[in-house]
């Protein structure tokens, strides 16, 4: 059994790669040959802490195992990330355990790996403005996954938490972008592409916020009740997901399906976009919008590049199990 730590997976991991192997993933959900087994994902009533298990399998690329983990509020003032999560990969052939690898940086990898998958499928070829609603751990993360898919020119960022949003603005200057505070109103209406990115359970951008020929892709959605965007503007949009099921359980979608403003047919899965089944977007002035849920098959592809590279250059440490 190989042990990848924590420590280690910024040597081994890319957005580059990342991007690969979650739209290799998408790809195969769409074809039906992979599936994610359903999430478990609960408050612990300790800590104000959210846990649980995503897990599933791919016949393509034969993935098989979970990701165990959660969010914990109140890490960032001990220096910690909020998000911790631990990934087991098995050997599909005999079931044993193959892997066990650090999960925090390459969840944030493979989270951002699915906006900019989403941004370069549906987002308008000539999108200039990039919005940032969110300024927390994986904000720095969508924004350099966005920026390699289109030339933005101009950045616009919202936080809930002011003191936050330096974040945004050190990422932007690293990039080479201009970058700019401003308030939702002004964000929704010169912004081509928005992404969310926050831990909300209330809607923060309104359909009236938003102009057309939006693409928005809303990344915080992960858990039932959490909510980023109005049910209004889910419903204005054409809806894209990594996996419908988690769409309308636990994304964004949730609210709007629960309140009959959309339906299971409304919902198009990220992956015919690719496969070339859909066409996606049909038009410069459609508001397209990408829900990312977070799918466990995400988290094994990527953890699975991990290892390939991690065993190539002697970084594993290897034990009897």
């Amino acid at each position: 059994m190989y042990i990848i730590p924590e420590k280690l997976i910024s040597e081994l991991i890319s957005l580059k790669t990342s991007y690969s192997a979650v739209e290799d993933v998408f790809s195969a959900m769409a074809k039906k040959k992979a599936y994610n087994f359903p999430v478990i994902r609960e408050s612990i009533g300790y800590s104000n802490a959210l846990y649980g298990f995503k897990s599933g399998f791919d016949k393509e690329s034969l993935s098989l195992g979970l990701k165990a983990g959660g969010y914990w509020p109140e890490n960032e003032s001990m220096g910690i990330p909020n998000h911790q999560s631990t990934i087991f990969l098995f050997d599909a052939n005999t079931g044993k355990i193959s892997a066990i690898v650090g999960g925090n940086l390459l969840t944030a990898f493979r989270t951002a790996a699915a906006s900019s998958i989403s941004i370069n499928h549906l987002a308008r070829q000539d999108s200039k403005v990039l919005g940032m609603i969110g300024a927390g751990h994986q904000s720095a993360f969508q924004m350099q996954a966005a920026a390699q898919q289109r030339g933005f020119e101009k950045i616009l960022g919202w936080n809930h938490h002011p003191e936050m949003i330096s974040r945004l603005e050190q990422t932007a200057e690293e990039l080479g972008i201009p970058y700019e505070t401003v308030s939702l109103d002004r964000l929704g209406a010169e912004s081509d592409v928005i992404i969310t990115i926050t831990s909300s359970f209330s809607a923060i951008l309104k359909s009236c916020q938003v102009k057309p020929g939006t693409h928005i892709a809303c990344m915080g959605t992960d858990t039932k009740g959490k909510q980023e965007v109005g049910s209004d503007l889910v419903a204005r949009a054409s809806l894209f997901s990594d996996e419908m099921e988690q769409s309308i359980t636990i994304g964004e979608a949730q609210h709007a399906f629960n309140s009959g403003l959309i339906s299971k047919e409304n919902i198009i899965e990220i992956g015919s976009v690719i496969n070339g089944t859909h066409p996606g977007r049909k038009s410069e002035k459609e508001i397209t919008m990408f829900d990312g849920t977070g799918v466990g098959l995400q988290d094994l592809a990527v953890a699975g590049r991990v290892v390939k590279e991690a065993v190539e250059r002697g970084l594993v440490i290897n034990v009897e199990f």
